[in-house]
C-alpha cells in the first residue's frame, strides 16, 4: 500500500506539472520566431528523427532525452550514442552528439548527453574594418542535459531533464537553463500501445553579455574618454507541448510495425502534427530498422509564408548487430530530413547498447 501511494503521488506531482505549465502556450501567431535558443527544437538523435520526432510515447533510451524523457525508463544496461549532423545540408554548419545512459536500479536510469554546434572561422569585422583581415572567431551552442527516468509501475514511467544552454561568438555570451518532464502509458496485452506526453523547455529568459555591447565615447571639448554600455533584450526559451500515441502491430516474434501519431503545441512557432513508421525485424545476429515519417504545419506549402525548415517528409534506418549471451546491440544508424531551400540534412552515428 505504501509503494502504491508513492507511486500515485509521484505520477499526480509529473502530471500536475505538466498540466500547470502547459498554461504558456497562447497559440498567438505574432509570437512566432520570436524565442531564442531555437537550437533546443533540434533532434540531434538519427533513430528518432527518421520517424519525424513522432515517437512521443514510443521513444526509448537515450533519444528519449530530445523526445520525451520518459522513454529513458526503457534503457536496458548502458548505452553509448554518438551522432553528427550536417545541419542545414550545405551551410557548414558541424553538429555532433554525444550521449551515456546508465541503469540505477531496476525502475532507474540516469544519462548524460551534450550536443555542440560549430559554425567555423568567421572573419572579425569593424566600423573601420568591414571586410576583416584584423583575425577570426568561431561562434559556438553547445546544451548539455542531465536526464532521470522511473517507471513507476509496469505500465507508467516518467522523468525530467535539466539543460544547461550556452551560446558564445568572439565577445559575447549568453547562459540559461530549462527543464523537460515527461509520462508515458503502456498498455495492451503485449504491450502494443502506448501514450506519451512532453513539456520541453520551461526556464527563465536569457540575455547576452560582454564587451561587444561596450562603446567607447571620445569626449571633444575636454578630450576624455567614456565608456557606454548597452543592455541586450532578453529572449524566451522554445517553449513546448507535446502529445502522441503509438501502436505496435505484432506479425510475429522476429517483425512488427509501429504507427505513431504527434502533436506539438509550440509557444514561439505554428503547431505541428507528426507523423511516423518503424518497421522492425529480427534476426540471429541483426536487428534491422526501416523508418519514414512527416510533419506538418500550417502554410507548409507556401514559400512566401512557411515559418520553418524543419517540416515535411523524413526517413532513416538502424542496423545492429546482436552479440554476446546478453544479445547485447552494437549499430550505426542514419536519417534524413528535407529543410526546404536549404537541402538534405542527414544524421549519422553509432550507438552501444549493452543488457
Amino acid at each position: 500500500m505504501k509503494n502504491f501511494k508513492n507511486i500515485l503521488r509521484n505520477t499526480a506531482f509529473i502530471g500536475a506539472a505538466v498540466l500547470t505549465c502547459s498554461s504558456v502556450f497562447a497559440g498567438n501567431e505574432d509570437r512566432v520566431g520570436s524565442a531564442g535558443a531555437s537550437q533546443l527544437l533540434v533532434n540531434p538523435w538519427a533513430r528518432s528523427t527518421g520517424s519525424a520526432d513522432a515517437g512521443i510515447a514510443n521513444v526509448n533510451g537515450i533519444e528519449g532525452t530530445f523526445t520525451n524523457i520518459a522513454g529513458l525508463a526503457f534503457t536496458d544496461k548502458t548505452q553509448l550514442k554518438f551522432n553528427y549532423t550536417n545541419w542545414l545540408g550545405n551551410s557548414g554548419i558541424r553538429f555532433s552528439s554525444a550521449g551515456f545512459a546508465q541503469r540505477l536500479s531496476e525502475s532507474s536510469v540516469i544519462a548524460v548527453s551534450i550536443q555542440a554546434m560549430s559554425f567555423g572561422d568567421i572573419d572579425i569585422t569593424t566600423v573601420e574594418l568591414p571586410e576583416g583581415g584584423i583575425g577570426v572567431f568561431t561562434p559556438r551552442v553547445n546544451v548539455f542535459n542531465v536526464g532521470y527516468a522511473k517507471s513507476f509501475t509496469k505500465s507508467i514511467s516518467g522523468g525530467i531533464n535539466f539543460k544547461v544552454i550556452s551560446e558564445s561568438i568572439a565577445n559575447l555570451k549568453a547562459n540559461g537553463m530549462a527543464i523537460d518532464a515527461g509520462i508515458r502509458y503502456v498498455t495492451g496485452e503485449q504491450d502494443q500501445i502506448k501514450f506519451g506526453i512532453t513539456l520541453k523547455n520551461v526556464g527563465p529568459t536569457m540575455r547576452y553579455k560582454g564587451d561587444g555591447l561596450s562603446t567607447q565615447i571620445n569626449y571633444v571639448s575636454t578630450g576624455g574618454k567614456a565608456t557606454l554600455e548597452q543592455r541586450s533584450q532578453a529572449f524566451e526559451m522554445p517553449s513546448l507541448l507535446a502529445i502522441g500515441g503509438s501502436y505496435d502491430f505484432i506479425f510475429n516474434e522476429k517483425s512488427k510495425l509501429t504507427t505513431m501519431l504527434g502533436f506539438t503545441a509550440n509557444s514561439f512557432a505554428n503547431d505541428q502534427y507528426r507523423l511516423g513508421l518503424d518497421y522492425a525485424m529480427t534476426t540471429g545476429k541483426a536487428a534491422f530498422n526501416v523508418r519514414a515519417g512527416y510533419v506538418y504545419e500550417k502554410n507548409i506549402f507556401s514559400m512566401e509564408n512557411r515559418t520553418n525548415a524543419l517540416t515535411g517528409p523524413t526517413a532513416g534506418f538502424s542496423v545492429d548487430a546482436i552479440v554476446g549471451k546478453n544479445k547485447s546491440a552494437l549499430g550505426v544508424e542514419y536519417a534524413m530530413r528535407i529543410a526546404g531551400p536549404f537541402g538534405v540534412i542527414h544524421t549519422l552515428g553509432v550507438a552501444i547498447s549493452l543488457k
